[in-house]
């Protein structure tokens, strides 16, 4: 293979496109795109409008996307109230790609499963019937997913194993056997590995032995991206360590802990044609949170439990100077009262207030990720709104991000002051037992992340800001950017369906990582080669 042109990827149950931004990301030193998405197929309609949105992005060089989408994510359309039809609209040929290109559709078997074939060989028509493609994503993982386990099987019973969540890896596979695409990339939560079917066999066993040959006459090659000392695993031995098939993205450059199963597989007779072996992912330091969010705009927090506003909020916070619970702070908590204090001594309302869709501004640095994430023509931030708060959670996080500060920690419920432990019957046993104890969790600032959920969505107290002068938990664009997403990616929705996305994604720096490896395996000779992003 001698040109870079581009290498038509599947990507399947693709939220809002991480997996797929990754590897639209990947440039060759001319700066030509190595990979070109044909199809991406997400059932949620927001997630897909989401999806939309970028697909239309990538069908200009980034020096050329249009001035319109610039106003269209800052909320200063054309005309007010523009909606994302209608700018597009204004672009009649790159729209139509992107409608091509992002698919609003729920993968199943039957006679759905006809439709999603004849979609898939309609997008790779598009090009050379001898290149190779690959198909990447991974079934939504909530069955999959350890909480998920725990709270669904034991009310469920016999259900859980019936959850068609459960098992979506089986259309996965059938895409595999219909289409034998020359790679794939597979990718899940770690809660995988452990998950058992009602006859007590691993699934995971299951998921590999299929992965290996979806069919007769089809076979895959697995190999483990990770790295280290270890080299790729000798599937023939019955897959001695499943849990090398984890990759931990703060290895690899991204500001946190997040822990997923991914497969890379190879069709075995394009490695015994002209294929390298894959490669491993490369280790990069990650930055930490500080770095990646630490120079964005201040906002405070809201107020969900009486009328909000900016005084109402200053005087919420005072009151912590009076409460029961900060007489409460003895000796053990000296440092915490200390900066508890000083912060309310100086509490301010924040310029940007609550924030927005968009806070215009000068360009805000995210550390290492600047290059990675920034653009200079957005003039500041989007998707970058705080939520409200009930009071009381209000000077929980008071509380937890000044503790976070002295002791470069979140506290366990054991550390919080009694009067300001939540009134929830399980409380007691929590602090008995030691389950939930870090129910308030506040990101520490010189260190990564811990692992953005789709349970931010929720609420917010596992994703405390760790700064006390703002009190609040992580906006959208906060978590987007500990996930790596670009600062000019746009989140569709309302703000709880944007922390769902953002939470359920795929970190576009790892997958960019592995867009990587599997450019160089199909081109052995692009291992000599400067990338670009």
């Amino acid at each position: 293979m001698s040109s870079f042109e581009p290498i038509p990827l599947i990507d399947v149950f693709a939220g809002p496109g991480g997996l797929s931004e990754g590897f639209a990301a990947l440039r060759s030193p001319d700066g030509e795109p190595v990979f070109q998405v044909a199809l991406s197929v997400e059932m949620d309609s927001l997630a897909h409008q989401t999806l939309l949105l970028r697909s239309f992005v990538r069908q200009f060089a980034q020096s050329r996307v249009p001035e319109e989408y610039y106003a269209y994510v800052r909320g200063r359309g054309r005309w007010p109230g523009t909606t994302l039809d209608q700018l597009l609209d204004q672009f009649g040929v790159e729209a139509a790609r992107a409608r091509d290109e992002a698919w609003c559709w729920e993968l199943a078997g039957g006679p759905a499963a006809r439709i999603t074939d004849a979609r898939i060989r309609s997008s790779l028509a598009r090009f050379p019937g001898d290149r190779p493609w690959g198909l990447i994503g991974g079934p939504p993982c909530q069955a999959y997913s350890l909480v998920g386990r725990s709270r669904m099987l034991p009310s469920l019973g016999k259900m859980f194993y019936a959850d068609k969540r459960h098992m979506l890896y089986q259309e996965y596979l059938r895409l595999l056997d219909r289409h034998s695409p020359a790679f794939f990339v597979f990718e899940n939560v770690k809660g995988l590995l452990s998950s058992k079917l009602a006859d007590g066999s691993l699934i995971f066993q299951h998921i590999l032995d299929d992965l290996r040959k979806p069919r007769r006459g089809l076979r895959y090659e697995l190999f483990v991206l990770a790295g280290g000392d270890r080299e790729e695993l000798d599937l023939r031995s019955g897959y001695e360590d499943p849990s090398s098939f984890i990759v931990r993205a703060e290895l690899h450059g991204v500001p946190q802990a997040r822990h997923r199963v991914i497969i890379f597989g190879v069709r075995e007779d394009c490695l015994l044609d002209n294929f390298a072996r894959p490669g491993h992912l490369p280790t990069i330091a990650a930055p930490s949170v500080q770095e990646v969010v630490g120079s964005m705009p201040r906002l405070r927090s809201g107020l969900s439990s009486v009328g909000d506003s900016p005084e109402a909020w200053l005087e919420a916070l005072d009151a912590a100077r009076t409460s029961s619970w900060f007489r409460q702070l003895d000796r053990r908590h000296a440092d915490v009262a200390k900066v508890i204090a000083r912060t309310l001594r100086h509490l301010r309302v924040p310029e940007s207030d609550r924030g927005g869709r968009f806070i215009p501004g000068p360009l805000t640095a995210a550390g290492a990720l600047t290059k990675w994430q920034s653009d200079p023509r957005l003039r500041g931030m989007l998707n970058h709104e705080s939520r409200g708060h009930r009071i009381d959670d209000l000077h929980r996080y008071l509380f937890a991000s000044s503790f976070g500060r002295c002791r470069g920690r979140a506290p366990h419920l054991r550390d919080f002051p009694r009067s300001l432990l939540p009134a929830h019957r399980n409380v007691s046993r929590a602090l008995a037992e030691g389950t939930f104890g870090d129910r308030f969790r506040v990101q520490i600032a010189d260190r990564y992340s811990t692992t953005i959920t789709s349970h931010i969505s929720k609420d917010g107290h596992a994703f405390i800001h760790p700064d006390p002068f703002q009190c609040r938990s992580l906006t959208v664009r906060e978590a987007a950017r500990l996930q790596t997403f670009p600062d000019n990616y746009f989140f569709e929705g309302p703000r709880t369906e944007q922390y769902h996305q953002v939470g359920n994604a795929v970190p576009p720096l790892l997958a960019n990582h592995i867009a990587r490896i599997a450019a160089e395996m199909i081109n052995p000779a692009w291992r000599r080669l400067r990338w670009i992003a």
